[in-house]
């Protein structure tokens, strides 16, 4: 990371809408870093949280980008860089998750999953990494895959095949990338239920709930303390870390 005179730089992928990344803009923001809020058709609600974080102190701007486009990735990593001087940290939180029978799944189907979970991490990686290699700092990228992958549930065929490639391509990455720069490091975070539907009933809830070894959900908090971790830490990349309340290794309440 730079010098405390020089400000690191975040992008998060997916941060215009109120989820995950948006929780972790808040947090990097309240660490000091400058934050560019990506989002594709969620522009107002981009523009709310750029101007809660500058509210609060912040240097944040939104960036508008359809990451289904590799043309379109180029475009956002060289306006983020242009705008900021350079690039330190990548969160790739942009992400499609919808329930379909596997009776159901069409060709769009997956070719969306793929597109917008796997290819756009692919190239965001790719471009924010090579921009990476070329600072004396270096900088950290990091995915975000999901616990289920290792033991998925009905309905998401599409999802956990896409899924399912993002601890190997995070391992291949951090390869890469550390042959050219070692100061550049890549990891994945595996989330489990720390961040509910807001029509999540009630039962729902506790299903989940019991689904896990520490009996707790909706801790985006602890994906934020995750993230700060895997920047902190210089000694460490090519993980793939479950933030999942111990979902992976005990199936409780499966759904």
């Amino acid at each position: 990371m730079p010098s405390n005179s020089t400000r690191s730089v975040a992008l998060i992928t997916g941060a215009g809408r109120r989820r995950l990344g948006s929780h972790i803009a808040s947090g990097l923001a309240a660490d000091g870093l400058a934050i560019a809020v990506h989002y594709h058709r969620s522009r107002a609600e981009a523009e709310t949280l750029v101007a809660e974080l500058r509210a609060n102190g912040a240097d944040a701007r939104p960036f508008s980008a359809d990451l289904r486009s590799r043309a379109a990735i180029e475009g956002l990593v060289g306006s983020v860089v242009e705008t900021f001087g350079r690039l330190d940290v990548l969160v790739n939180t942009a992400s499609v998750w919808k329930p379909v029978p596997l009776e159901e799944i069409t060709e769009q189907d997956l070719q969306e999953q793929f597109d917008v979970d796997l290819k756009a991490t692919f190239f965001c990686s790719q471009l924010a990494g090579l921009q990476m290699v070329r600072q004396a700092e270096g900088g950290v990228i990091i995915n975000f895959g999901d616990w289920a992958w290792e033991r998925p549930y009905p309905n998401h065929a599409a999802y956990f095949a896409v899924k399912g490639a993002i601890p190997g391509l995070t391992r291949s990455l951090a390869r890469e990338l550390a042959e050219r720069n070692p100061r550049v490091r890549v990891h994945c975070i595996l989330p489990g239920p720390v961040l509910l539907p807001p029509d999540t009933d009630e039962v729902e809830r506790q299903q989940l709930l019991e689904s896990t070894l520490v009996q707790q959900v909706n801790r985006p908090d602890s994906i934020v303390r995750a993230v700060r971790y895997l920047i902190a830490d210089d000694f460490v990349t090519g993980v793939c870390l479950p933030v999942d309340g111990g979902r992976t290794i005990y199936a409780g309440e499966d759904r």
